[in-house]
């Protein structure tokens, strides 16, 4: 079965780099989540993904420790590893 690899953060150059930074600072983790690192290889899908998720977890009517509670989980239930 083929597979998509991943941009890895110590592979990530240029603007992907930039993004990896920017998710890191953002939203206060010390890695960046494979999710990110599988769109990195289509540096428009990677800035549409980022651009959208940073929109989510925006202040509202849910607060952004909420959210990220919420995101793990989902991301546990769904056997991510990162």
């Amino acid at each position: 079965m083929a597979r998509i690899g991943l941009v890895r953060e110590a592979e990530a150059t240029g603007k992907v780099k930039e993004i990896y930074d920017e998710i890191k600072d953002t939203m206060g983790w010390k890695f960046v989540p494979e999710t990110f690192q599988l769109m990195a290889h289509n540096l428009e899908h990677l800035e549409t993904y980022w651009t959208h998720y940073k929109s989510v977890m925006e202040p509202g009517l849910v607060d952004i420790k909420t959210k990220k509670l919420i995101a793990f989980v989902v991301s546990a239930m769904n056997n991510c590893q990162a």
